[in-house]
């Protein structure tokens, strides 16, 4: 027979005592919850029994579910079986509705940004605009699964949201009629010279795709040149699909980790790096974000941000940071579960923090930005002052088209001061590219910024 030490007795007794404490744990934990459970049982009998009216039992274990799920956190939800058959579709980039993604911020039904192309965004909705009324229902106090089966409807059926703005003095009503939403997530715009604007919309099935074919003709264009520099464009991006944000940044990257995530247990950490097939590595990244920037929008941009492969510019992002797990239940209802917060590759957690840019960039009036941009088209030179001495190039321009034409006194004056009006209209007239650097001043800034790269130090690129 095997002999035992004393020490060998004393862990075993050590071990014996935890054992029996953690038993009596679980069956003081199981017992609190069998009471809890009693509980709720025998007070959903007394509603069934004695309240005042007749009570749809079904409906009283949804509104139980919800109310416990509202203890948690805004982004867990349950979803009935016909909201989570829509939920499905929505990620595939076509579905019917109005075309917004929504939050609920300091119990306030609010907008985190209207998709871009969508009956929403066509009727005016903006981004910050908090709904209190929805077809002259109440907001107040509804879960988001609630708000979001409200604006719910059959296509070409109209719906008003009643919603407040600010600077506004009081609500003001919008009248949408729900469409079929198909979504374009990727928006290039050839800036010349081998620069490039790139807007993402969302993060959707098909976008890592799109965007690399955008990727792949603009480095075919430029040639030997090659690309010269990029603009990401994330203001207003709602987020959407985790594996999307992953291939968009590995796209970028040579090297180094993309987003870690933390669930409960805080030793159970994922951690998901570039693959080291990334092809755009020879050029600069400008990434525009601002506070509608959310989730997959917000961890590409701490990506790249970390690993010094882009500058980001703009404003602080709006800082969703947590993990939903979406589980199918067997009647075919759906639970998102928040499981886990997301971490930048420095560790930094995006949760109601947001990523803050390298430059900031304040809002301007696109607009009165617009009109400043036309008027400054001619710049600064003595070629551009009124009544200027001609150059011998200018005479001879000028005297092949006062022959080609006559010229009314409004002509000539507007020779005279220069071709450029102060109005819309002029912005109309302008290029795409000029269009697009006179109507927002943030991508103005941020084309400046890419044009003057090689004066700039520590930030990824050539």
């Amino acid at each position: 027979m095997k002999s035992v030490t004393s020490n060998g007795i004393a862990k075993y007794l050590k071990f014996g005592a935890g054992a029996a404490l953690l038993a009596g744990g679980l069956a003081v934990f199981a017992q609190e919850r069998y009471t809890d459970l009693q509980n709720f049982a025998k007070i959903l009998n007394l509603v069934q029994q004695y309240y005042v009216e007749p009570v749809d039992s079904k409906k009283l274990m949804l509104g139980a579910i919800r109310g416990m799920l509202r203890e948690l956190d805004p982004h867990t939800s349950y979803m009935p079986q016909e909201v989570f058959k829509d939920f499905e579709t929505e990620t595939s980039g076509e579905f019917g509705g109005l075309g917004i993604e929504i939050s609920i911020q300091n119990g306030i039904l609010t907008i985190i940004s209207p998709i871009e192309d969508t009956p929403a965004w066509e009727a005016g909705i903006k981004p910050g605009d908090r709904v209190v009324a929805v077809d002259g229902k109440s907001t107040k106090g509804l879960g988001l699964m609630e708000s979001s089966q409200l604006m719910r409807g059959k296509r070409g059926s109209k719906t008003v949201l009643t919603v407040v703005r600010e600077g506004d003095e009081s609500p003001r009503d919008i009248a949408i009629v729900r469409g079929s939403v198909k979504i374009r997530s990727v928006k290039p715009t050839d800036l010349g010279e081998g620069y490039h604007y790139v807007r993402v919309t969302s993060f959707i099935e098909n976008t890592a795709r799109d965007l690399e074919k955008v990727m792949a003709e603009a480095t075919k264009k430029a040639g030997k040149e090659g690309v010269k520099g990029v603009i990401i464009d994330l203001r207003r991006n709602p987020g959407g699909l985790l594996d999307q944000a992953i291939k968009i940044s590995d796209m970028f990257l040579k090297e180094g980790d993309i987003v870690s995530t933390i669930g409960r247990d805080p030793k159970q950490k994922e951690v998901v790096s570039a693959t080291k097939q990334g092809k755009y590595l020879d050029f600069p990244v400008i990434i525009l974000v601002n506070e509608y920037s959310a989730s997959a929008s917000e961890i590409v941009a701490g990506a790249l941000q970390d690993n010094k492969r882009a500058l980001v510019m703009g404003a602080r992002s709006f800082g969703k940071g947590s993990v939903q797990h979406v589980i199918k239940l067997g009647d075919g209802s759906g639970l998102k579960l928040t499981i886990a917060r997301y971490f930048t590759p420095s560790g930094r957690s995006i949760q109601a923090e947001g990523i803050q840019p390298d430059i900031e960039l304040e809002e301007v009036d696109a607009e009165a930005f617009g009109k400043a941009i036309v008027k400054s088209k001619g710049g600064n030179r003595e070629k551009d002052i009124a009544g200027h001495l001609l150059g011998e190039k200018e005479k001879a321009a000028k005297a092949a088209e006062l022959k080609e034409k006559k010229l009314t006194p409004q002509d000539r004056a507007d020779l005279a001061s220069g071709w450029w009006r102060s109005d819309v209209k002029e912005v109309e007239k302008l290029s795409p590219k000029d269009k697009l650097l006179a109507g927002d001043y943030q991508i103005f800034q941020a084309y400046s910024y890419l044009k003057a790269w090689k004066l700039m130090k520590g930030v990824g690129g050539k």
